[in-house]
């Protein structure tokens, strides 16, 4: 087999399987923005969308950094994801306007930076793990500088590789479901209340939680919440990318293994995933739409900074118990920041430039993946 085709093939069942993740608050700002899981459900024929964390990790700011849960889209449908969750009816596709507003001809200008030390050079690149089509025209996805730094780049580095991404399904569904209906009984009496009620137009999607673990729970409440904005998991800059990279390059590798990625989610005490799906609950859904809108627009305009600000901001408004909430941001969004720096190290190497894609809540503030570059003597500018 020609390597091109070989090389584009993974790239093709990852679309083609929905494996991308939306975004949550904290968390989903993580889905957003943070993390790259892909759940399945015992029975259900299609991946429900959970992946493509950091990143966390689909948007909102309750979850700044874990993966969403993807959503393939119906066949003959354009525009709308492949296949619904349960009971979701997504909003119908747009002409003329997005959900962001009007239809733009230039592409998203997205948080883009170039960290430089001596002769070595990372492209570092902040994602959402959905998005519009009005943030990639098809003629030109992506701003001049990204695609010039993407064409001098041998390597593209994303949270996880395309192989583990086509897998992380299996895993998603061997360590946050269960074989009988659990999640009522690892919460307290009051939050399972609170979700049911979330919950009591769907109760196909209430059916389904009731077999998950609370941190998989907290993704899926997540994720209706975000896809509810209108934006698309086929239009998750990672998708993007890799239909620019792949055509001239091919090497692509991951920042963190699938098995580290789901420690930071199979490792959390009960206390702290009874927060995080606390934190999803705290709003309202027109609360957490807002919130996926304002992410969204945060990204359009590219500036990390600013984008950790409102994150770190709403999180102490979602927060329940902040020494909680503040252990859960270290586990599933610093300690991977940290990786993710130290592999980029590892393979980056002098006149070799690596591009980096990672959720765009990775990237700001005193804990972000640019300061940690700074502190090794990178300097960090906007590309």
């Amino acid at each position: 087999m020609p390597e091109a085709l070989a090389a584009r093939r993974p790239a093709r069942r990852l679309r083609e399987g929905g494996c991308r993740a939306v975004f949550a608050r904290r968390w989903r700002t993580w889905l957003l923005g943070c993390a790259a899981l892909a759940c399945v459900l015992p029975g259900s024929a299609t991946p429900v969308a959970t992946a493509y964390a950091a990143g966390a990790a689909a948007n909102t700011p309750a979850q700044s950094g874990r993966p969403a849960l993807p959503v393939p889209a119906v066949p003959g449908a354009p525009g709308q994801p492949r296949a619904t969750l349960p009971g979701f009816n997504p909003p119908p596709a747009n002409s003329g306007n997005t959900a962001s507003g009007p239809v733009r001809t230039q592409p998203a200008h997205m948080p883009f930076y170039v960290a430089t030390r001596g002769t070595t050079t990372l492209y570092i690149l902040g994602t959402l793990h959905v998005g519009d089509p009005a943030d990639y025209p098809p003629n030109k996805p992506f701003r001049p500088q990204i695609l010039a730094a993407l064409a001098a780049s041998p390597t593209l580095a994303l949270e996880l590789s395309p192989d583990d991404l086509l897998v992380s399904q299996d895993d998603v569904s061997k360590y946050g479901v269960c074989r009988s209906e659990c999640l009522p009984k690892y919460l307290p009496e009051s939050l399972w209340h609170k979700l049911e009620v979330r919950l009591r137009g769907n109760p196909a999607a209430l059916d389904e939680i009731k077999r998950m673990r609370p941190w998989l729970a907290s993704l899926l409440v997540e994720t209706y919440d975000s896809l509810s904005a209108g934006l698309q998991t086929e239009y998750g800059t990672e998708a993007q990318l890799q239909n620019v990279y792949l055509r001239t390059r091919g090497k692509i590798v991951g920042l963190e293994t699938l098995g580290e990625q789901m420690r930071a989610f199979t490792s959390l005490s009960s206390a702290q995933q009874r927060e995080m799906l606390a934190q999803d609950l705290v709003q309202t859904p027109a609360g957490n739409l807002a919130d996926v809108q304002t992410l969204h627009r945060l990204w359009q305009v590219g500036d990390a900074d600013a984008i950790a600000a409102w994150q770190a901001a709403k999180s102490e408004v979602l927060a329940r118990d902040k020494r909680v909430s503040d252990s859960i941001d270290n586990k599933i969004v610093y300690e991977r920041n940290r990786r993710f720096v130290t592999r980029m190290l590892l393979i980056a190497g002098p006149n070799k430039p690596v591009f980096v894609a990672v959720g765009a809540l990775h990237l700001g503030g005193p804990k972000g993946v640019l300061q940690l570059l700074r502190q090794h003597g990178f300097v960090v500018e906007p590309g």
